[in-house]
């Protein structure tokens, strides 16, 4: 080739371009080009076919959602909440369906093995440790030196055993698996004990916190140290600790779930109390009582206490009373204080008689907490403040002081008293 028609090439071949510019750019990309630019232009302005359709959605499986839109929409559609951790729900999706205690994993297997001989040497301790302890009943308490002595070695005996009761099961990883799935059954000990420890992390250092902000200590009780978890719920709404309600939620019995953490059937009294109610003679607060209910029966797998469903007379001393806060006033602490009776036990008619006479007058906390030996394992509070709504709620329940409305009071100013000039000379 000549040396001039090597420069010229080029530009020959940009004068012989009479296609668009996006044209060029398409057939350049293709090595191979056969077709005229005119069909190349009507292949690109030809209509589009139809979009795809989307595959159709998934059905709602509480095993199975793993997006916080999901667990919403099944919570709304079928009032089911999700199993497990969103982990664990997003794994199934892609698993293979294999019994847990199955797995193909050979270092699993063998740990496996390990974890239940220690639990067979664990269950031979608890029958050794039920021996002993049948063996103790059957000594008589001059034995022992005394029936307090002889009491209080049985509870150490029994403590222990419900220790090596978790420790034979702790380690088990298909424990674990149903604890995390929600379907654990809180009749044994193990998952009372998980239960426990899943609680005191995290929920009840909340709680703690809303009490000492608030001054639930030592504004209603002196000492608190709650064993059991509440929770309150106003229809169909959870309230935390410390929260705002509105005054027409609070107008009806909040449904109350007392999770207790040790064996057995109790009887438990449930009070509830205003401590921010303001006395305008002494210029201070007084407390009022909302509610007031004993013989309400409790275990760890029956929870729910319906403020509602309680019977007149025989378990309720105190109807509920709506919270109300006047206009003008500050916000008022509604505490919920769960007591277990004496020895767990249910209180006789003669001492539900001598408890109700007053209550409605004047009611003391103090007095119930001395004279019944009751002693506090749960507690939760919200707050009201005054609404729009307020003022029906309160003529509805026959309160008075509806339209009255509350102001600060000016502090008064201080006597002027003129300094002494010398001082400044």
């Amino acid at each position: 080739m000549a040396p001039k028609a090597q420069f010229t090439r080029p530009v020959r071949n940009c004068l012989r371009c009479s296609v668009r510019k996006d044209v060029y750019f398409a057939a350049w990309s293709r090595h191979i080009q056969t077709s005229a630019a005119g069909k190349i232009e009507a292949s690109i302005d030809a209509p589009r076919s139809a979009p795809e359709v989307p595959p159709p959605a998934r059905p709602l499986d509480p095993n199975t959602v793993d997006t916080p839109e999901l667990e919403r929409r099944l919570v709304r559609s079928t009032g089911q909440q999700p199993i497990g951790s969103r982990r664990r729900r997003a794994a199934l999706q892609t698993s293979k369906n294999i019994p847990f205690e199955q797995l193909p994993y050979q270092c699993f297997q063998e740990a496996r093995k390990l974890l239940l001989a220690d639990r067979e040497e664990k269950l031979k301790q608890i029958e050794e440790e039920r021996r002993r302890i049948a063996k103790a009943q059957s000594i008589p308490a001059e034995q022992h030196g005394g029936e307090y002595i002889r009491k209080g070695r049985l509870v150490r005996m029994q403590k222990y055993l419900e220790k090596l009761k978790v420790l034979a099961d702790i380690n088990d990883p298909v424990i674990k698996k149903r604890f995390e799935d929600g379907v654990g059954d809180l009749n044994r000990p193990v998952y009372r004990f998980l239960a426990d420890q899943q609680w005191r992390q995290q929920r009840r250092l909340i709680l703690m916190q809303r009490i000492n902000q608030m001054h639930v200590v030592p504004d209603v009780v002196p000492h608190l140290d709650p064993t059991a978890e509440v929770k309150v719920a106003f229809g169909r709404r959870n309230i935390q600790p410390g929260e705002f309600v509105d005054s027409q939620s609070s107008e009806i019995p909040p449904r109350l779930n007392v999770q207790v953490f040790d064996r057995g059937e109790r009887f438990v009294s449930v009070v509830v109390i205003d401590p921010d109610v303001p006395n305008l003679a002494t210029d201070g607060f007084d407390s009022r009582c909302h509610f007031v209910a004993v013989n309400v029966p409790l275990s760890p797998v029956s929870t729910l206490i319906s403020l509602s469903a309680l019977s007149e007379g025989a378990q309720i001393l105190r109807p509920w009373l709506p919270p109300h806060a006047q206009k003008g006033s500050p916000y008022h602490r509604l505490v919920i204080l769960v007591y277990e009776q004496r020895d767990g036990q249910g209180l006789e008619a003669d001492e539900i008689e001598k408890l109700s006479t007053g209550y409605e007058e004047k009611f003391s906390l103090r007095s119930f907490t001395q004279n019944f030996q009751n002693q506090p394992i749960g507690v939760h509070l919200f707050r009201t403040i005054w609404d729009d709504s307020m003022a029906g709620v309160m003529q509805r329940a026959g309160i008075e002081g509806g339209n009255i409305e509350l102001r600060r009071k000016k502090a008064e100013k201080l006597p002027y008293k003129k300094k002494d000039g010398a001082r400044y000379r």
